[in-house]
């Protein structure tokens, strides 16, 4: 199994993006003492990806893509949501899947994506 990291700068934005508007589950927080760096886990239908403050642990700018079932479905689920800052839609790609991209408060995005049936 892979886990990325994705880099931050605001714990309340990461919150409101990624357990609010995207429905991932907060898995754990781990902070080596109060007022230091935040590193945490969240995960959405078994896949997880860790969360850090640590200005040495990546960069921000970086792009994952998450195998989903039932892309339609999730998308209903985000566009009914009251979220200012990302308004994503479905598109079809040439290579035959249907991808739903969005781009974090920090410019990482995650590519939601689903096979099309043959």
């Amino acid at each position: 199994m892979i886990t990325p990291i994705f880099r931050i700068f605001d714990i309340e934005k990461a919150h409101a993006f990624y357990i609010d508007y995207l429905d991932f589950t907060l898995d754990w927080e781990h902070r080596f003492a109060e007022n230091m760096p935040i590193y945490f886990q969240v995960s959405l239908n078994g896949d997880s990806i860790h969360l850090s403050e640590h200005h040495g642990d990546c960069s921000p700018g970086s792009a994952i893509r998450i195998k989903i079932s039932d892309l339609k479905g999730y998308h209903a689920t985000l566009s009914s949501k009251e979220y200012a800052y990302a308004k994503p839609r479905i598109e079809n790609t040439p290579w035959n899947t249907m991808e739903l991209t969005v781009a974090d408060p920090f410019s990482n995005r995650i590519v939601f994506y689903e096979d099309k049936q043959k």
